[in-house]
């Protein structure tokens, strides 16, 4: 017995994402019969951290949970925190809030829709996909003044606001780009490599995935209707202003997780023009407490790019007691190892893929034969092209 290692595009220790992963699979021939999954190899103490800051040092920690959706940490520590110090932010930084959360969610998917691409050969279309993905990160930078670690959310408000020539900016941009996003949509639809590789691939049905409990477009995708945003009224960020719709699929596979996040991608270019249309005038921030009154609690629940992320605070009058989180991708890589069970290896890359794991790659892979006991040692790149060799037979 053996083992292999496979590398996914991202990490281990790739600057943008944070926690490598360890899968075990047991496989008869080529059919997948088991997995078990090994999390916290990079474990980081993040909580103890929070219980040694000020709410105001503690901020800047919650941010770098992750690089990808820090904004969304950021967003949930903060919620949390007002929660518990018992103020709201001004109206206007609650659609600011909605314009960032929204747009880091765009960048995020075209991370999962570019990965797709390229681990099913399309490179073309990778690099048109990553391409568009830098032009977000530059309206990112222009709004929040960071490309990746920004803390936009202050608590209390925001720290900086958008004039009406960058409003003007993002909503042409945005504009553009719902065009290509639309084309990108027919090319996951409609063509017939992509459809073989993700029709029918990877399912788990909507009982399965609530009882194991998925959260986000990869548990919509399943046809599970949950959406922070619409199921949890929040008094700290616009959503309830702002209309939008709640993608889900009835597909419950590997193809309805992509075009699940091509739709909500579009949905959040939509959310983004209506809140800066209609966003209202005023202040950004108020002044708030350095400290939240001891025995005081809150929690703060977001819909990340990748399911619903909550933070939850109790005080003890200067800084966190205890501090918890408790992020999507742990919610969801249950499920999506059983995902994998009854597919064939050649479908192990697209299935882990359409999940979107939040960690920085799958750190090692173990291939075991429960009949003869033997498995073959490969790299990830091998991987690949044995899995689009396979599937072009």
């Amino acid at each position: 017995m053996s083992t292999f290692t496979m590398l996914l595009p991202f990490g281990p220790q790739h600057p943008m994402l944070h926690e490598p992963a360890h899968f075990r699979f047991e496989v008869d021939g080529e059919t997948v019969v088991n997995v078990t999954p090994y999390l916290n190899y990079v474990h980081r103490g993040i909580e103890k951290l929070l219980e040694n800051r000020t709410y105001v040092q503690g901020l800047y920690v919650a941010a770098r949970v992750c690089g990808i959706c820090n904004p969304s940490h950021t967003n949930a520590f903060v919620a949390a925190v007002e929660e518990a110090m018992g103020i709201e932010p001004p109206p206007r930084a609650k659609y600011l809030r909605v314009v960032t959360q929204e747009i880091h969610r765009i960048q995020s998917h075209l991370i999962l829709l570019a990965v797709a691409a390229e681990e099913m050969g399309f490179n073309s279309l990778f690099m048109l996909i990553w391409r568009d993905r830098e032009r977000i990160l530059r309206l990112i930078e222009a709004i929040t003044g960071g490309r990746v670690m920004q803390s936009y959310d202050r608590i209390g408000g925001v720290y900086r606001d958008i004039n009406d020539i960058l409003a003007e900016r993002v909503i042409k941009e945005l504009s553009e780009m719902r065009n290509r996003v639309i084309q990108y949509r027919k090319v996951f639809s409609e063509d017939p490599i992509v459809r073989r590789r993700t029709v029918d691939v990877g399912v788990l049905k909507t009982a399965e995935m609530v009882r194991l409990g998925g959260v986000g477009p990869f548990a919509r995708a399943s046809a599970v209707d949950y959406d922070v945003r619409r199921d949890h009224r929040s008094n700290h960020v616009a959503y309830d202003e702002v209309p939008f719709n709640v993608i889900t699929r009835e597909e419950c596979d590997v193809w309805a997780r992509l075009i699940a996040r091509v739709d909500e991608t579009l949905e959040c270019i939509n959310m983004i023009e209506y809140a800066l249309k209609h966003m209202p005038s005023g202040a950004i921030r108020y002044r708030a407490p350095r400290a939240a009154p001891k025995g005081a609690e809150g929690i703060g629940r977001v819909e990340a790019p990748r399911g619903e992320l909550v933070h939850h605070t109790i005080s003890d009058g200067q800084r966190p007691y205890r501090h918890r989180i408790r992020t999507p991708s742990f919610a969801n890589v249950f499920p999506a190892a059983k995902a994998h069970i009854g597919y064939s290896i050649a479908d192990i890359p697209m299935i882990y893929v359409s999940w979107d794991p939040c960690f920085s790659c799958l750190a090692r892979v173990t291939l075991v034969d429960i009949r003869s006991g033997t498995a073959k040692v490969i790299s990830g790149e091998e991987l690949r092209r044995e899995a689009r060799r396979r599937w072009e037979k």
